[in-house]
């Protein structure tokens, strides 16, 4: 879609295409630049049925540069210049958020990467998955942010994803979560664009990793938020803000477990059950049309 907001274009990609520029401004217009926002999709979430619990989804790799001269405020405050571009076509890729795997015991899907020119950020890392049976135990993934650790009974602490990789400058995300088994199972919960996905403290479950409010498209919106962490008992880990689903506890609902569309959110931790999908990505271009 193409809004404008004040003397300038937003072209938002909620699906891969192209951007075509068919000739660049003048140095009074704002010459051959533009801002940018490329966000991955996000990581889905672990699966433990029956028994047992999964890890939460990483929120999708969050990157933002601003053009000089443009007067929005960049989120975040340190974000890059934005890009230089000439007379051409840009393919354009929006990274599908991680789906759920379709075993009754496993860790998470990774989301996909998304692309723009020489920007590319990366998909949201996998959910962990802890088996009470010690037959399937497997760490969280790495991403764009990190997934969050399940945890089953005993000793048994898995690894939490780690966030910004690979590594960029400003960094496009955070890490995840630890789990815990002491008191009652509970998983970690996945990183976001903005913060660390919390640990599972021993009553409660993590709560997903906060996102980044932006105001490129000229309103704030905030994307790029964790999964929730599942839990054993009440309560279960909440959604990180920026589109990040719910954490499960053991005999409670499915519902709103899954990252939002388009926001790159990390889908919550299953505990038994699957665990929820990553949100899709999105890709935003902002430039000068006329004075």
């Amino acid at each position: 879609t193409i809004t404008t907001s004040g003397d300038y274009k937003i072209h938002t990609f909620t699906s891969s295409g192209t951007f075509t520029v068919s000739s660049v401004g003048n140095t009074v217009g704002g010459g051959a630049g533009v801002s940018y926002l490329v966000l991955a999709g996000g990581g889905s979430g672990g699966s433990r049925n029956p028994g047992g619990n999964g890890g939460a989804g990483g929120a999708g790799g969050y990157r933002e540069g601003k053009n000089s001269g443009d007067p929005y405020t960049a989120s975040p405050l340190n974000a890059p210049a934005g890009l230089t571009v000439s007379a051409q076509t840009y393919p354009i890729s929006v990274g599908a958020g991680g789906t759920v795997p379709g075993d009754a015991v496993a860790q998470g899907n990774t989301g996909s990467n998304s692309v723009f020119s020489t920007i590319t950020s990366a998909g949201g890392g996998k959910g962990g998955v802890s088996d009470p049976g010690n037959s399937n135990n497997v760490s969280a993934g790495n991403g764009g942010s990190g997934g969050g650790a399940a945890f089953g009974p005993g000793p048994k602490a898995q690894n939490f994803g780690y966030g910004n990789t690979p590594p960029v400058s400003p960094p496009q995300g955070q890490n995840g979560g630890q789990g815990r088994s002491s008191n009652t199972v509970s998983s970690g919960a996945g990183g976001g664009a903005g913060g660390v996905g919390t640990s599972a403290d021993g009553t409660d479950a993590g709560d997903g990793g906060p996102g980044v409010a932006s105001v490129i498209t000229g309103s704030s919106v905030t994307r790029g938020g964790g999964g929730g962490g599942a839990s054993e008992t009440i309560p279960e880990g909440d959604a990180g803000p920026g589109g990040g689903g719910k954490g499960k506890f053991v005999n409670g609902p499915t519902a709103n477990m899954n990252g939002t569309a388009n926001t790159g959110g990390g889908g919550g931790g299953g505990y038994c059950s699957q665990g929820g999908t990553g949100g899709s990505g999105v890709v935003i271009i902002r430039y000068k049309y006329q004075n």
